[in-house]
């Protein structure tokens, strides 16, 4: 019986990699959903931690919390550092090309500060944003610099909303099929659109939700606690349960939830990947820990056709900076020749105003891609 063997895999060893196993099978099947639910609450109560492994959770938690987070010692798990291999079909010298590119792009600072004044300068068309800053649905934003287009925005069902909106400050970005797109770059939800933010994961099937920020910086909220931190929260129509919390490393945990539709009672598993030491306006400390957590991301999602949620604060600097690096070394990964990370990037501007917000942040980008193309092709066989 495939529920039984559900059941039993998931009491032999109840970690990440487990319920993201099992959770393409459980899709809405609400016989395994309350398993693997009563699953977790078995473990949870019996689960005492080594002393080691509760000081380094708390000691990393407390660099994202915002101080009324409670301790996840007892609902957390943590994990050696193992990078992700580096994997890519790309061909020995289209990468030496590349990678000869960029290089020659890094040491050039006189190349590097043209194009940035040139990117500064460009001017999207369409650019329309009147939806956003109508009077009901401007308080839905962070900021109002950096909003959705009105040709190129996030609609909600109207009929599901608690508030019988369509609006929330979110824009899908296309790649190369206008049809499908293959992010949606969104603010951090508010206390007021947490249910919004649900609602849109919901109904465009998103499976993946990157964040990129902690919750608070120097005092600043980034982005709301918009997930439970034991249990399930209800946020309107969708409950959302905790399944699971494993820190890799010190810049990034990956949390798993049960969504669950109380119209349909459809469930659905979602995977957070929360990046915890990047700060706004600034970049990583190192390209590697990025890199390595943008494969573990697209291990989880590998073969999937819904889109991406990216978040950061206000949905642009640090979210266009990673899906500007994600979606170039995946151009190079299908095989391009031939890659421009500044059309690339006015690309991204003509669907989300402010996608990667300074020099830095786009030199990181620069940086991060030669990296990666270095890491490949030592890779390669040779």
């Amino acid at each position: 019986n495939a529920d039984v063997f559900l059941s039993y895999h998931l009491t032999q060893n109840f970690n990440l990699e487990a319920v993201q196993e099992c959770s393409i099978y459980a899709g809405s099947n609400p016989h395994v959903h309350n398993e693997l639910c009563r699953q977790r609450m078995a473990v949870k109560s019996s689960d005492h931690p080594e002393p080691l492994h509760t000081s380094r959770i708390n000691s990393i938690s407390s660099q994202f919390s915002d101080g009324t987070i409670p301790s996840p010692s007892a609902r957390s798990s943590t994990s050696s550092w193992c990078e992700e291999p580096v994997q890519s079909n790309m061909d020995i010298s289209t990468g030496h090309m590349i990678l000869s590119y960029m290089e020659d792009h890094l040491k050039n600072k006189n190349r590097l500060d043209k194009e940035w004044e040139a990117l500064c300068a460009y001017q999207a068309e369409p650019n329309a944003t009147n939806m956003a800053h109508k009077e009901e649905n401007a308080q839905k934003n962070r900021s109002q610099d950096v909003v959705a287009y009105d040709h190129c925005r996030i609609c909600l069902k109207a009929e599901n909303s608690h508030d019988n909106s369509d609006y929330i400050n979110a824009s899908p970005i296309m790649d190369h099929d206008p049809r499908n797109p293959a992010y949606i770059a969104a603010q951090g939800p508010l206390p007021s659109t947490v249910t919004d933010f649900w609602q849109m994961v919901w109904e465009n099937g998103c499976v993946v939700i990157v964040m990129l920020t902690p919750l608070a910086e120097n005092g600043v909220k980034q982005c709301y606690h918009y997930w439970p931190d034991e249990g399930s929260n209800l946020y309107h129509i969708y409950e959302v349960n905790l399944v699971s919390e494993h820190i890799w490393c010190e810049d990034f945990l990956v949390r798993s939830f049960y969504l669950k539709n109380l119209q349909t009672n459809e469930t659905r598993t979602v995977t957070q990947f929360h990046f915890l030491t990047w700060h706004d306006q600034k970049v990583p400390a190192s390209a590697r820990s990025l890199l390595d957590f943008r494969r573990k991301v697209n291990k989880c999602y590998r073969g999937r056709s819904c889109p991406v949620i990216v978040h950061c604060s206000d949905g642009a600097g640090r979210s266009g900076t990673y899906i500007l690096i994600d979606m170039v070394l995946n151009k190079m990964a299908k095989g391009a020749k031939e890659i421009d990370i500044a059309a690339t990037l006015e690309h991204l501007r003509d669907q989300r105003p402010g996608m990667v917000q300074t020099k830095e942040q786009f030199e990181f980008a620069l940086t991060a891609v030669a990296e990666e193309v270095n890491a490949i092709l030592k890779a390669l066989p040779q």
